[in-house]
Parts: structure tokens; C-alpha cells; sequence
């Protein structure tokens, strides 16, 4: 009897590989982080839907700023890029020499338990130019 093998292209692939590294954070039993807003984390994102961003490496992880906390469990985060982007829905700022470029229309609530590991902590300047924009870009 012949083996049956499955077919799939890159991208099934990638979601096949998600779900298995979703499955085992979300098993995943350990205390919630101190988190305040303004630090900066490497964020298991997953792999996303068409203009959604996705999380990058096998871990499926991108920095995300955390621009306000709901409680100990979570948190609305700004997913970032270190590409240049322009338009009313993006907001630069430096973190330890680097250019980052705030994504807010990818902005979203996380888990805790999708942080990674902590890349450092905005300063006020610029936590609070996210914070505005953000503002500016969904409530004005």
C-alpha cells in the first residue's frame, strides 16, 4: 500500500507550524511578567491574514510596544518594524540606536503569556508620541 502524503504550499505550512507553537504558549503555565506601558517585548504574534502582520523567526515573534495594560494578563501592544513607513498610520521613534516604525493599525490586545522576552523600555518622549498618534490615528 502506497503512502499517502499531504499537500501544501508555504503558506499552509507556516499556519501548520503556528498552531503547533500557539498550542504549546498557550499550555504554557508560568506567572504573568511585570510588564508597564512603554516596555518593549519580543511578542509571539503568530502568523497572520493578508495585511495583518506576522511574527517573524520559529517562534513566530515581533517587538511590540505595550501602550496600556488590561490587568496582570493583558495588554493593548503596537506591533513594530524596523522599515521605513509613511502614512498617518505609522509613528518612528529610536530604541538603543535602532529606527523603529510603530505599526498602529496592527494594533492589538495580547496575552501575557504570547511576551517573549523583554527588549528595554521607551522614554517618555517617545511612548508618549505612540501614545498620540495612536489617539489621533482611531479616536479623532
Amino acid at each position: 500500500m502506497a503512502a499517502a502524503y499531504v499537500c501544501y504550499d508555504s503558506g499552509m505550512k507556516k499556519f501548520l507550524e503556528w498552531i503547533g507553537v500557539k498550542q504549546k504558549i498557550d499550555e504554557r503555565e508560568h506567572e504573568p511578567p511585570l510588564t508597564t506601558e512603554g516596555d518593549f517585548w519580543w511578542c509571539a504574534i503568530g502568523e497572520n491574514v493578508g495585511i495583518e502582520v506576522a511574527g517573524k523567526s520559529k517562534d513566530f515573534t515581533r517587538p511590540v510596544v505595550l501602550i496600556k495594560r488590561f490587568g496582570r494578563f493583558g495588554f493593548l501592544g503596537v506591533p513594530t518594524t524596523t522599515k521605513e513607513c509613511k502614512g498617518t498610520w505609522y509613528v518612528s521613534f529610536m530604541h538603543k540606536g535602532i529606527r523603529e516604525t510603530a505599526m498602529l493599525s496592527q494594533a492589538r490586545v495580547f496575552s501575557y503569556k504570547r511576551l517573549d522576552r523583554k527588549i528595554g523600555t521607551l522614554d517618555d518622549e517617545d511612548l508618549k508620541k505612540v501614545k498620540e498618534a495612536y489617539v489621533r490615528l482611531f479616536i479623532q
